[in-house]
């Protein structure tokens, strides 16, 4: 990130346009491990250590050198060819082959990946025979759906009588409630109808017999009942947590959706949750919980692991996959990263067996009996058994055959795992609101208990404990320490999407739905990622130049309100699209609300950084239209410019002017070149069409862009929000009228819109060299409103020889290999599409990144293929009561990469891993951060005291991605306290792809970066390494350590900078 400015002219009025780029990674200054570690002068004892290292400098400092003159050469070898001289001397200009030149074109760059970096990759081609992929099990499936009796989607399940006889059966009914943060009521209308209510009750019922147990997951809600509670229930409520009846599990602030969400905001919903009870509880969770996200992740285990949580559940899996783990005993295992050649990733998993989360699928097998043992359906109520056959309330003369009954179901449950202790989760969706339930299911389950574990025949231990009491146990029983791997355990990687959970209804319709809350949810992770580190910049800027009173730390608040409010939308309700319409508005209107104060933090710590004198800070209006024409009284009108990306940039920056005649200059007075683009006030008015050369390429692919629209099925089961049930196959998009076609060209940019009656497609080319001029800009606007029961899809027919198999990411951190299975009906093929898909053969690879979640295929070879919206006029029968009717006109931005394959085979292709490059890494990066362009009208004549502000003294490896760099809460106040979390992440690298040049220097260090002198103008004086959540500290390391990264390694650090 960096500042710079600009100044701008329009008409007789100079327009100054102060440039301020944030690049968090600046020009050449490698980051030498010896150099770092050694520090100053103390040269290692070795003299032929010192000579290596010095040679090994050299010959790096020698080929960065030798690359840089080979592009100087090449650029004006280029410019000599083309007969580029500029007739009056100005740039940009037209050459005598019709081609742009610009002045930044003979800019030199190089690249440098260390051949270290690219093993990563390389070195995972082969399959390890302990640990069984996903990707197999779909292989090896029938998905034939066969009746299974009273286990309907499983099997008939038989034991011994005396199985038990020496290692007797230990039972865990884990009481819980399940609180969606919006879903059929808004988080408010819930939390004041029902979920205050069973805070409160829980203080008073679990008070009541020191063996009754709970657990809890939803933070959002628990922090809400906490601010309103007073000093006594607070410490009640402490009491029971740090007692162990009540169990804080996962601690996220939301039970988070694992399909369309981004790592950012998983990690930061997580860390919020967890930050908030270390300060206000002092309790760490250990277990995680996730019994109604739609489908599972890999990332979530990954980053629940580097939370240090030893253990996890997880529930919504396709039910032949759950009857295929349940009948190998295989429901418990390790799961571990598909690039992870150890074991450092392993995190015990639990996998419930049965079809939900609700009582009558926990207790074993037959729903129809554990359906009895839920008291609050005792007759009377309003929730009864749908098998016609009523709890009964346990009493003296009844209690020997109910416990007899119930016992059967836990025994047969135990039957599908591997140790003789068994988990049975009691509750349901919002249970335990009124006091009555409490008291009928502790006291009729306290009876049953008692009866069963007074009786030795019955050769069981049962009661009320909370899920990490049953991990305990687990452990305990394979005499193995917390989270390790018992002896003989399974170890699984991959994930678990597309969700199942009866026939053929597949739960893929949610990748898309309500798309433009999902672009908008990025749009506010960009800007909330922005504001968190500019806000810790400005803050330890202030402190170092001794303005800690000057500097509006009140915009803390700011920062914590939009947290929360992004947090709270990646609740499984929200960022899925598949709650009512009047809580999707509640959700719109938070995350607009937090957009505009993060663009306040922005503004205010933007202008605190570029101001030379930071004694005249004052803070900036925020303004979209640059109006040039009452520009005579001040003169001139500066544009500060944030680059949010780590890397130097060289990018079109848009901005929205009210006058035709404009003029753009640098900081030091450099003329910049600049496109006017008109704003059509319609499709007709419009230029004759011109046409878009495109530079000679050998390796030219045929790429061909469609649009197919599904309709839904005619019978009972009909697409909705959740679930995607197609008619058959995608119908060509037609209309009766040809669309209109315009055609724009400049020297910085040249696009083509395609208007159509229900989207329009612009394609542009970027005209500079480095990331954005690599790739196709393609956005498509598409407005469904009028359409009934119709999903539109874009779909990318190419002639690359894909096979069966494309890649899709999982939320924006890794890739996961895919394979199109006939066996399996068309919407089982479809994947959640976070940020990117590819396709790719021995020759090329073709990766479609995008800026919003949606879902994406590949039916045929060489095909490509997303879903952009979906109109559906009916409920799917999950609960939402509602069809998708509220679409609006929404913008779904992607970038198109087209890359040669070097070392492409079928060995590396067959893998369980696949990668990125380094230029896709880029590409993605620079599409969902944009250039922030912040307008600066001064208050009157003169050059405003504005600098160019670049927060770091060199280049980060191009390898490494700052996360955040996250202000951590004060203990006691909303304020910051004097610690930054700097979170980093060393991507994985495909280094088998051409990599032409990125436009800006490049170097890779073999996972090393020095932090001490890493932030310029600021003293590192604390630097601790701290588990993903900050909760767990480390001893600190010397301040000018170097740390390392393992590819792929996610690693948090607490810093105090001043």
């Amino acid at each position: 990130m960096k500042l710079k400015k600009q100044v701008t002219v329009c008409g007789g009025a100079i327009f100054c346009v102060a440039v301020f780029s944030l690049y968090l990674m600046l020009d050449r200054v490698q980051h030498d491990p010896a150099r770092r570690q050694n520090g100053g002068g103390n040269f290692p004892r070795s003299q032929i250590s010192v000579l290596q290292n010095r040679i090994e400098q050299l010959e790096q400092l020698l080929e960065e050198n030798h690359q840089i003159i080979s592009h100087i050469k090449d650029s004006v070898l280029e410019l000599t060819d083309t007969g580029a001289v500029s007739p009056s001397g100005q740039l940009p200009f037209r050459s005598a082959n019709g081609s742009w030149v610009l002045p930044f074109d003979g800019r030199p760059t190089f690249l440098s990946v260390k051949p270290q970096d690219c093993q990563f990759a390389q070195g995972l081609c082969q399959l390890r025979s302990v640990v069984f992929q996903m990707l197999d099990v779909y292989s090896l499936l029938k998905f034939d759906n066969v009746d299974g009796g009273v286990w309907k989607q499983g099997f008939e399940i038989t034991y011994e009588p005396g199985e038990w006889d020496n290692d007797p059966l230990q039972v865990f009914v884990v009481p819980h409630s399940h609180n969606d943060p919006g879903w059929i009521k808004t988080f408010d209308k819930y939390y004041t109808d029902q979920t205050q209510h069973i805070f409160n009750n829980m203080l008073v019922k679990l008070t009541e017999d020191p063996r009754r147990k709970f657990i809890w997951s939803e933070i959002s809600f628990f922090a809400k009942w906490w601010e309103s509670a007073d000093m006594h229930k607070q410490e009640a409520m402490r009491k029971l947590i740090l007692g162990g009846q009540l169990e804080m599990v996962t601690g996220g602030w939301v039970m988070s959706d694992e399909a369309n969400v981004h790592y950012f905001a998983m990690i930061d919903q997580l860390i919020e949750g967890h930050q908030w009870l270390e300060k206000n509880v002092g309790v760490t969770p250990r277990s995680g919980w996730a019994v109604d996200p739609f489908g599972h992740s890999a990332t979530m285990p990954y980053l629940l692991k580097r939370a240090n949580l030893t253990s996890m559940l997880i529930q919504r899996v396709h039910y032949s996959i759950k009857k295929h783990f349940a009948s190998s005993r295989s429901l418990e295992f390790m799961w571990r990263q598909a690039w992870d050649q150890k074991s450092s990733t392993d995190i015990f998993c639990h996998m419930m067996p049965f079809y939900s989360y609700d009582v009558p699928h926990t207790c074993g097998p037959d729903p129809k009996i554990c359906c009895q043992f839920d008291f609050k359906r005792l007759p009377g109520g309003r929730v009864n058994c749908p098998w016609k056959v009523p709890p009964r309330a346990v009493v003296e003369a009844n209690v020997a055959e109910r416990a007899h009954l119930l016992l059967d179901q836990y025994r047969k449950k135990s039957k599908l795992f591997r140790s003789k202790v068994v988990l049975v989760p009691l509750g349901d969706d919002f249970r335990y609101d009124k006091a009555l339930e409490w008291d009928q299911q502790y006291l009729n389950y306290q009876r049953l208990f008692d009866y069963m574990n007074s009786h030795p025949e019955m050769h069981v231990q049962a009661q009320f404990g909370t899920l990490t009491d049953y991990f305990t146990a687990v452990y305990k029983a394979n005499n193995v320490p917390q989270g390790a791997r018992p002896p003989d355990y399974p170890v699984l990687s991959g994930d678990f999407f597309a969700y199942a959970d009866r026939e053929d209804h597949y739960w893929s319709g949610y990748y898309t739905s309500r798309p433009f809350y999902k672009s908008m949810d990025r749009v506010l992770e960009s800007h909330l990622r922005g504001a968190e580190i500019l806000f810790s910049l400005a803050v330890a800027h202030a402190r170092h130049t001794g303005m800690e009173g000057r500097y509006p730390t009140s915009d803390y608040t700011l920062l914590t309100d939009a947290r929360r409010a992004v947090a709270l939308f990646q609740h499984h309700d929200a960022i899925t699209g598949t709650a009512k319409e009047n809580v999707v508005i509640d959700y719109g209107n938070r995350l607009l609300h937090s957009l505009q104060g993060l663009k306040r933090v922005i503004i205010n710590a933007a202008h605190f950084l570029v101001m030379k004198n930071k004694d005249v800070y004052h803070s900036l209006p925020q303004r979209t239209l640059i109006e040039l024409d009452h520009l005579s009284s001040v003169g001139c009108l500066y544009l500060v410019l944030f680059n949010p990306v780590e890397q130097d940039r060289l990018c079109v920056v848009t901005v929205l002017v009210n006058s035709a005649r404009v003029r753009v200059l640098t900081e030091d007075g450099q003329t910049l070149p600049v496109q006017l683009s008109a704003q059509w006030s319609s499709a007709s008015q419009m230029s004759a069409e011109q046409s878009i050369r495109r530079k000679d390429d050998p390796q030219e692919l045929k790429v061909q862009i469609q649009f197919v629209t599904y309709g839904t099925r005619s019978s009972k089961d009909k697409s909705g929000a959740y679930l995607f049930l197609p008619d058959g196959k995608a119908k060509p998009y037609s209309q009766k009228e040809p669309p209109v076609v315009r055609v724009v060209e400049g020297p910085l940019f040249s696009e083509v819109v395609s208007l159509y009656q229900h989207f329009q497609q612009t394609i542009c080319i970027h005209n500079v060299p480095g990331v954005d001029g690599l790739s196709l800009d393609v956005t498509t606007m598409v407005d469904i409103r009028e359409q009934s029961n119709k999903e539109l899809a874009m779909r990318l027919v190419t002639d690359i020889q894909s096979d069966d198999t494309f890649y899709t990411d999982l939320n924006g951190f890794q890739m996961q290999p895919r394979r199109r299975l006939l066996k399996l009906p068309l919407q089982a093929n479809f994947y959640p599409m976070p940020s990117q898909a590819y396709i790719q053969d021995s020759q090329h690879r073709l990766t479609l990144h995008s800026a919003q979640a949606l879902g994406a295929t590949s039916l045929e070879s060489g095909q490509l293929e997303v879903i952009l919206d979906r109109r559906l006029m009916q409920d799917d029968n999950r609960g939402l009561g509602q069809g998708l009717k509220d679409n609006k006109k929404t913008a779904n931005r992607f970038r198109l990469l087209l890359e040669s394959r070097s070392t492409g085979n079928k060995v590396v292709d067959s893998g369980p891993t696949s990668f990125p490059s380094l230029l896709s890494h880029l590409t993605s990066a620079t599409l969902n951060h944009e250039v922030l362009a912040l307008p600066v009208l001064p208050k009157k004549r003169g050059i405003p005291p504005l600098h160019t502000f670049a927060p770091l003294t060199g280049a980060l490896p191009c390898d490494f991605h700052v996360i955040n760099l996250r202000s951590i809460q004060h203990q006691d106040t909303h304020s910051p306290s004097p610690y930054t979390a700097l979170i980093l992440h060393r991507k994985g690298l495909d280094c088998g792809l051409e990599t032409p040049n990125p436009g800006f220097n490049c170097t890779t260090t073999e996972g090393q970066l020095g932090l001490s002198s890493l932030f310029r103008n600021l003293d590192l004086q604390l630097l601790q390494p701290v588990s993903l959540s900050l909760m767990y500290s480390s001893p600190p390391m010397a301040n000018d350590s170097s740390v390392s990264l393992e590819p792929m390694e996610i690693s948090a650090f607490r810093l105090k900078l001043r």
